[in-house]
């Protein structure tokens, strides 16, 4: 854990003085008080992408070593294998070297480069995001599950196309995601639920049937996997591994009830808000789900990086003068969250063949 603690730090520092050698800038529709230094935000998406792809362990990436190693990527493989993007960039990689490194690296380069590029386009104060990055735990699932959260960075780019409105370019990028993931095309009928007012009855209708899901799991969930039949998704109906951590479920809860305590504020200064909230309000759904079984944490991911946007604005619905001790509220909370998850739940241990302590 040591690396990952300096990494933490690093990340957030760079971060912050980005934001002191910051300059004005008006986007969107909305003023953005502040664009930050690029060199600096540079730091930091380099820091992430370093640690993430010169690691060594971590969840799934023995596994995906593995495969890369043994496995010669024909053609008929890549197409049998169903997500053939994926399965492109591993050929193309090992034109290049048979160490499977390379593909760590790779994936964790367009992975954490993706991500922070939007924060530093949408978010209002990019350290908050990049902390909530890590301490909020998107960073070790990338390094667990990193197939599945290349295709959610690569979705997230179509915040653009979602706030404008431009369902066709939206869906574009949604399909071009879906290549490394099946499961990102769940992003397009979703894009009919978010493009409304949050906060409204449509909002209620999704939390009462979040509920009710939750209550009748069981015959939910023999639909779901009867639909999904022996599509690559199938056998996860035989998955059982518990519930999701009914902690992290209130951690996904806690941006929300101050989004919605301040959603006439959060309107004013951040006009596209309602289509952010929305799709934190489905991530938060998933969750709900996914206390019943965890594999229905996956599907949140696409909608998780959205709360990294909203974290960082409902920091402006709060007096002036309570902005500053709920910043720091916030650090603290997400810093234990981060102490808990990765030392005392999970114990987390990092090795790298590149970094040596």
């Amino acid at each position: 854990m040591t690396l990952l603690w300096i990494n933490l730090g690093l990340v957030f520092l760079l971060a912050l003085v980005s934001r002191y050698f910051s300059t004005p800038v008006v986007a969107g529709g909305y003023t953005i008080t502040v664009k930050p230094n690029k060199l600096l935000v540079f730091g930091s998406m380099a820091a992430l992408v370093a640690v993430s792809g010169l690691r060594a362990n971590i969840g799934d990436t023995y596994f995906y070593k593995h495969i890369y190693e043994s496995t010669d990527f024909s053609w008929a493989y890549i197409f049998d294998e169903k997500d053939i993007g994926f399965g492109i960039l591993q050929k193309g990689l090992k034109t290049l070297s048979d160490d499977p490194q390379i593909l760590i690296l790779t994936t964790a380069l367009l992975t954490n480069v993706l991500i922070v590029i939007v924060l530093y386009h949408y978010s209002r104060k990019i350290e908050l995001s990049l902390f909530v990055y890590i301490t909020g735990g998107l960073f070790l699932i990338s390094m667990n599950g990193m197939r599945q959260m290349l295709a959610a960075a690569i979705a997230f780019t179509a915040i653009k196309f979602l706030m404008e409105g431009k369902f066709l370019k939206y869906a574009l990028v949604v399909v071009a995601a879906s290549f490394f993931h099946q499961s990102a095309l769940i992003l397009l009928p979703i894009y009919f639920l978010v493009r409304v007012r949050a906060w409204s009855k449509a909002t209620l209708v999704l939390m009462v049937v979040s509920v009710v899901i939750a209550i009748g799991f069981d015959y939910f969930s023999a639909l779901l996997f009867s639909a999904l039949g022996d599509s690559q998704y199938g056998h996860y109906r035989n998955f059982d591994e518990g519930g999701a951590n009914i902690i992290r479920v209130a951690v996904n809860a806690a941006p929300l009830f101050i989004a919605y305590l301040g959603r006439d504020k959060l309107r004013r200064v951040f006009p596209k808000s309602d289509y952010v909230v929305n799709m934190v309000l489905i991530g938060f759904i998933f969750m709900v789900i996914a206390t019943q079984n965890w594999i229905f944490a996956r599907f949140a991911l696409y909608f998780n990086l959205y709360q990294l946007i909203l974290i960082a604005w409902i920091i402006k619905v709060f007096r002036e003068r309570d902005q500053a001790f709920m910043y720091y509220v916030i650090l603290a909370c997400y810093l234990g969250y981060y102490f808990y998850e990765n030392v005392i739940t999970l114990n987390i241990q990092y090795r790298s063949d590149f970094f040596m302590w």
